[in-house]
This record gives structure tokens, sequence and C-alpha cells, in this order.
């Protein structure tokens, strides 16, 4: 079983797909969230893997994010769309705003987030150590087929912006969001780093597609987001995602020739 594309979002988007199959992968970095479903979109084999596991059970900082990349990198994915729930933080991203950023910040602690941490393989081998740029952590034909995708569900999205990612589980506090927020950058996350730099490490194209799933504590009034406040917008704005993300497959190049496709041109590594 094949597939080209690769989705790593909620259990909200299994419906992406038509004749869906389940199957185990393993890697040499464990386990990874789930099984992985493996279909159809648009003609074109689609890999969707659960970030969280299909009930929510694995928090974002015990995510096994390199066996997630690994896996569907083993399955012939060479293309990866990421959506996520996120915060604003500029009064104007209120709830169902739909971001597609152009950069990332790195606030976490603790992740590993590389597949270069000079440790053997389960079959011995220790890939040399290379450093991959990162300079523009998406990929430009992958943002383009997603912006393209939501001009035609008439979702008007955000085009560029940086995500910072926390370490979660726990929320910003209010200061914390003002300072991310006074830094110039546009929405808050907890899933979005390692994802971009593994899947880069990998040679594979990422594109991150986050959805606002409210105002970050610093930005707006009142007592602060709720975990049950979050799933309710997350739930409201699903069905308008799964069909940008179907629109999105269908849009992605078939031959690839972006910065993410060279990222390991000259390097020795996995």
């Amino acid at each position: 079983m094949r597939a080209e594309v690769g989705v790593i979002g909620g259990s909200g988007l299994y419906g992406l797909m038509d004749g869906v199959e389940e199957m185990v992968v393993e890697t040499p970095y464990g386990p990874p969230s789930d099984m992985v479903a493996i279909g159809e979109v648009g003609g074109r084999g689609v890999a969707f893997l659960p970030r969280h596991g299909r009930e929510h059970g694995v928090p974002p900082h015990r995510i096994n994010y390199r066996a997630n990349l690994w896996a569907l990198r083993s399955l012939g994915v060479s293309q990866v769309l990421g959506p996520c729930a996120v915060g604003g933080l500029r009064a104007e991203f209120g709830g169902g705003t739909l971001v597609v950023p152009d950069q990332l910040v790195d606030r976490t602690s603790g992740r590993v987030q590389t597949f270069y941490d000079g440790l053997p393989l389960s079959d011995g081998t220790v890939p040399p150590v290379s450093h991959v740029s990162m300079a523009d952590p998406y990929c430009p034909a992958g943002r383009e087929a997603v912006l393209s995708a939501a001009r035609g569900a008439a979702w008007e999205a955000v085009d560029g912006g940086t995500m910072v990612v926390i370490e979660g589980p726990r929320f910003s506090t209010r200061a914390e969001s003002r300072w991310f927020a006074a830094s110039g950058w546009s929405v808050v996350g907890m899933t979005g780093h390692p994802e971009a730099v593994l899947a880069r490490e990998l040679g594979l194209c990422y594109t991150s597609v986050n959805l606002v799933t409210d105002l970050d504590a610093g930005v707006e009034h009142g007592e602060g987001v709720t975990q049950a406040e979050v799933f309710a917008a997350f739930g409201r704005n699903v069905g308008r995602m799964r069909d940008v993300l179907v629109a999105a497959v269908v849009l992605l190049p078939e031959v690839r020739d972006c910065v993410c496709s060279h990222a390991l041109d000259g390097l020795e590594g996995v």
C-alpha cells in the first residue's frame, strides 16, 4: 500500500478519503501515534495519521513526531499537509480564521527534534550528522495549493505569518501571549514543531494549515481560552477544513521541484 500525500491532523478529518484501509507501520523510532489510514482523494493516494491518536490520548509533548514522519515516508509520501488548531495573536485573527504561515518559531523544550542525534538506529547504523536549511520552513508549492483551495471554498485565508509553537499541554499566560504578539508573530500552537523540521530532514514537503479557534489569552478579554472552547470551535469548522484539504491534495504538484525536494542534495543521512 502506497501513498503520495500525507495528512497529519485531528481525528475529525477521518472522512477525507474513499476506500480507506488501515495499517500498522513500524519504524526505527517506535510506533507512530496510531495506525495509518490509506485511501484515495481525487485519484491520488493519501495517508492520514491522527496526530494525537484517534482517541486524542497523546498530548503534544509526547507525540512521537519522528515515528509519524518516518512512517509516512516509508509508505511513499513525499508531500505532507499539517492542519492544526491554533490561537490567534492578533485581534483580527479571531475564531474561524484560516492562516497558512510561512515562518516558524520554536518555543518548545525537551522534544526530540532531529533524526541526526548521533544515536544508532534499530539496525545498528548511525546516520551521519547533517545540517539542513530551515530558512523557509514550509513548502512554497504546498502553501500555494492550500491558498488556492481556500479561495475555491470561499474561505479567505491569511497568506503568510509566523506560527510560534509552545510546549503545552497548557495554554499561554497572558504575559506570554502578549510577548508573542509584540514580537510580530501571528498564531500560537503546540504541534507544528518539530513536524516541519523532521519533514525537511527527510526531504519531504511540509505545509502547515492553521485553523484559529480562539484569541490567545493576552489578546482577548475575559477568563482565557478553555479546552472545551477550542474543541467546539474546531468542530464548527472541521467540515470547511476537510473541504480545503481535499481540494489542496488535488492541487499539489505531481512532480516536485521546490526547495524541500532539494533539501538533502549534497548531504548524507536518513
